[in-house]
């Protein structure tokens, strides 16, 4: 019992040391950004963008980046918005590439189940199945659409225009509402550096719950077609 106890105390100690790490990371890049000049902030953005929406996670990164930039700096509300846009854009154009090519370490990450369910939501609803995921943040798993377009086919020209039309929405979006209030998005970036690993920690708490209950169903759905067949040869004629 010790034993068990002195792990889920390092794990848990191990779990502190990695939010304390991502808010300094998170809020370092933010403030590094705010401080360039544009020239700088852009390509920093757009790489941010870019690995976010390829092969990496970096979950509302950028959306935190806009709201930041344009709130210090209203002028930049008109063309901003549009380096994370850029960026996604290139991430996904990476992760459809490498998926329509049939790359394993791809195919890898997502459940086939996930996939075909996909497919038959572009099959049913055409464009918006990319649009809609495209403008919603996270937990919105978006990455799965883009790479079920690659896989399916997905007309390249079309997949692009998409993706930069709703990408730029939304971070527009964000831009528009930083300009717009300002001096409550400033007070309430003062309060989210304040309280981040709170906020992170409740945030990864509910995903765990969502991914246990997840597995609760699909471990009950499985062991119930399991059993069928048991009940089913057990009964008398």
């Amino acid at each position: 019992m010790s034993g068990k106890l002195s792990f889920l105390s390092g794990v848990f100690g191990l779990g502190l040391v990695m939010f304390e790490w991502f808010k300094g990371w998170l809020l370092g890049i933010s403030k590094q950004v705010l401080l360039m000049p544009v020239w700088l902030a852009a390509p920093m953005t757009i790489l941010v963008g870019a690995l976010d929406s390829s092969l990496f996670s970096l979950p509302e990164v950028n959306d935190y980046i806009t709201i930041y930039r344009v709130a210090h700096s209203p002028n930049e509300v008109w063309y901003f918005p549009l380096f994370p846009a850029i960026g996604s854009v290139i991430g996904c154009m990476i992760l459809y590439t490498i998926a329509q090519r049939g790359g394993q370490f791809v195919m890898r990450r997502f459940d086939s189940a996930h996939l075909e369910m996909v497919r038959k939501l572009y099959l049913r609803w055409g464009v918006f199945a990319l649009a809609v995921p495209a403008l919603l943040p996270p937990p919105m798993p978006f990455k799965v659409f883009v790479a079920a377009a690659g896989v399916f086919g997905f007309p390249r020209g079309k997949f692009i225009m998409i993706v930069l039309i709703t990408r730029s929405i939304r971070y527009y979006v964000w831009g528009i509402a930083a300009y717009i209030w300002r001096d409550e998005v400033l007070k309430a970036l003062k309060w989210l550096e304040a309280h981040f690993t709170e906020m992170l920690g409740i945030a990864l708490t509910v995903l765990a719950l969502i991914i246990l209950i997840r597995w609760g169903v699909v471990f009950f759905r499985s062991r119930n077609r399991a059993l069928k067949p048991e009940q089913e040869t057990s009964c008398p004629d």
